[in-house]
């Protein structure tokens, strides 16, 4: 195995058929290699995992920190005091980690403020800017590129 990538609702095993044993088999690598995770998968036994937590994420909203914020209420006949209030008062759940090393997307956004990514990405998103995409929310951990909009920012 190479490499693990955990996804929204699967998981990428990366493997090197050459190194994988042949044993006494002529089957591919590939079904050798499935063979052996699906009895690893098997083997598993219930852990309790430990409870959430909760993070408060301080943000900063509109104007240069959230040049989307406007739009963002527009799109939905809301205000950009009724988006934030919609933002703010929600609770979120971490789905998954991905894009880019430490982006949570999280889920939880109200349906009222759900929107479609940007049509054209911008080149760079600041570190810590708050952004919608689709019905999901999350935090840029680092300067990037990104089509969600951009509702905010958190130091």
């Amino acid at each position: 195995m190479i490499e693990l990538v955990p996804a929204f609702a699967s998981v990428a095993v990366h493997y090197e058929p050459g190194a994988v044993p042949n044993g006494d088999s002529q089957s591919t690598p590939h079904a050798r290699f499935a063979a052996a995770i699906e009895g690893r998968l098997r083997r598993l036994v219930d852990e309790s995992i430990l409870p959430p937590r909760t993070v408060e994420i301080p943000v900063c909203y509109g104007n240069e920190y959230g040049p989307d914020l406007e739009e963002v209420g527009q799109l939905h006949d809301l205000t950009s005091d009724e988006v934030v209030r919609l933002h703010s008062g929600a609770s979120y759940r971490v789905y998954m980690l991905g894009f880019a090393p430490g982006f949570a997307y999280m889920g939880g956004l109200p349906e009222a403020i759900a929107t479609a990514r940007r049509a054209a990405p911008r080149m760079a998103v600041p570190a810590g800017s708050v952004g919608i995409g689709g019905s999901q929310t999350g935090v840029y951990p680092l300067t990037l590129p990104g089509g969600w909009r951009l509702i905010g920012r958190t130091p």
